[in-house]
């Protein structure tokens, strides 16, 4: 066979391979668009009816508490997820560049100068030559393409889930803060109630010894008093408790957090009502973690289609442009005859050679690189209708506590302030003589207990505020600001907080 023939045998099986891979190259799907049809219609648990959407990306401001502000600053500064979370956006932004980089043409620089004797007559000479070389892969069926979104997907999801880590601590701290304050004013309550229960039991010890009580109750009243104080000094533990776990989230040296914490010391910040999106579907554009979910889909197709494009031709060109100068000559040479001098310069150029590369046999190599990929596109889809499914429990289960401290709250108040009108009476009955001290201690108590209910049902629902502003995203969506580029380790650098009193 000659040789023209194999020549247009094998540009035959070339074209055809080509045109076989531009028709099995796959596009990548969206993903949000199958997790929405398969998103409920509508929320099952009780939404509010005030609020706006618009509210949550200043949600904090609005507790009123400068305080809160500062510390969720600072523990969003020191926060090791986030200072990760920025070193990935990092790493992907770097990823990028090199998948930019790689559909550019390569060009590099060289040059070369010497010196030296080049034959018997001892005859001296130098060259010098220069040359740029540039070669490029001509991307015919997108395979760098294909690498450069799937890094553009990862860049975007390593800044979702920057965004994701900042209102995870966020609603950390303030978790945290509202379980202090909460706390703070159980603390001063069950301070009434060990105080009050001491006072029963010194009274019944007077009454006993007058011959008025029998002993059992003296022994009952100091045990209530007892079992009452022990409570207190739990309660004051686990104040301490968060105070340092506080210390530990913000960095703050612990005397000045303590400082500043005195300023509004059992006073439960209360934040405005957040609206709830009418459809479940739009939690997609308002959750970072399901963005950067969806980012993994993409990126998991785009590499997907970058294997299946390495099992076809890949096309590069070459080319140089380049300068030489000789001189040679000298003095010396056989029987101390001069030599004359010659000089020359020129100038090369070239284009070529295309070379033409296709795999042919390699094992099952990248038969199994395919297979990888296209599971790890399954493992990425299945991720994220489970973030997604998450996602919607999240802001049911924030609702149904919502609903549940709202249902209960009407009468824990009404209860409260019944007992705490029996007080007062009580109190009045007694300074005018006509009720006992032992009347007026066990009405202290149910006040005291009523208003325990009160401070708990106040900061569970606080508490479900902040699970329902972290279950929509805390604010973030398609205009929230990119993350920082600067070094994180210096931006990590903490500030000291100052006492400000919450209005």
């Amino acid at each position: 066979m000659s040789a023209v023939p194999v020549a247009r045998l094998a540009l035959s099986a070339i074209v055809l391979a080509l045109l076989g891979g531009c028709a099995s190259s796959p596009s990548a799907p969206r993903p949000s668009q199958d997790a929405a049809a398969a998103l409920p219609a509508q929320w099952y648990a009780p939404t509010p009816h005030h609020g706006e959407l618009s509210d949550l990306a200043g949600w904090w401001a609005q507790f009123n508490d400068p305080l809160l502000d500062r510390l969720i600053a600072d523990a969003q500064r020191v926060s090791p997820t986030v200072s990760t979370a920025r070193l990935h956006i990092e790493q992907s932004r770097a990823a990028r560049a090199t998948a930019d980089a790689d559909r550019l043409p390569q060009i590099d620089a060289s040059a070369n100068v010497q010196r030296g004797v080049y034959d018997s007559r001892g005859v001296a000479a130098g060259s010098a030559n220069g040359s740029i070389t540039a070669s490029w892969e001509l991307d015919l069926f997108g395979s760098n393409a294909a690498a450069r979104e799937g890094t553009q997907a990862r860049f975007d999801g390593a800044q979702a889930l920057w965004h994701d880590a900042r209102i995870s601590v966020a609603a950390e701290v303030a978790t945290q803060y509202t379980a202090l304050r909460a706390c703070e004013a159980a603390t001063a309550q069950w301070q009434l109630d060990a105080d009050s229960r001491a006072e029963t039991a010194r009274l019944i010890g007077l009454t006993q010894r007058a011959g008025f009580d029998a002993p059992v109750r003296e022994s009952l009243a100091r045990a209530a008093a007892a079992q009452t104080h022990a409570q207190l000094m739990a309660q004051r533990t686990q104040c301490e408790s968060i105070v340092k776990a506080l210390v530990a989230l913000t960095a703050q040296p612990e005397p000045a957090l303590r400082e500043a914490l005195a300023a509004s010391r059992g006073v439960i910040a209360q934040p405005r009502e957040l609206a709830v999106p009418a459809l479940p579907g739009a939690l997609l554009q308002q959750r970072p973690d399901l963005a950067s979910a969806e980012r993994d889909v993409l990126a998991a197709a785009a590499h997907l289609t970058e294997v299946r494009i390495d099992r076809l031709p890949r096309i590069r060109l070459n080319g140089s442009v380049g300068a030489t100068r000789y001189q040679g000559g000298g003095f010396g040479g056989i029987g101390g005859a001069g030599i004359p001098s010659i000089e020359g310069s020129g100038s090369t150029w070239s284009i070529g050679p295309l070379s033409v590369s296709m795999p042919i046999f390699d094992g099952g190599l990248r038969a199994a690189q395919v297979e990888s990929a296209r599971a790890g596109l399954r493992h990425a889809q299945t991720q994220y209708a489970a973030s997604v499914r998450r996602a919607v429990g999240d802001v049911e289960q924030a609702l149904v506590s919502l609903q549940g401290t709202a249902e209960r709250q009407a009468d824990a108040e009404i209860a409260a302030t019944g007992y705490a009108e029996s007080l007062r009476a009580t109190d009045a009955r007694w300074r005018g003589g006509l009720a006992n001290r032992f009347d007026l201690e066990d009405a202290r108590r149910a006040s005291a207990q009523t208003q325990l209910a009160v401070i708990a049902l106040r900061r569970e629902r606080v508490t479900a505020w902040i699970s329902l502003y972290r279950a929509l995203g805390g604010g973030w969506g398609a205009t929230s600001p990119d993350a920082p580029s600067g070094d994180p380790v210096a931006a990590a650098a903490p500030t000291t907080v100052t006492a400000r009193t919450a209005r």
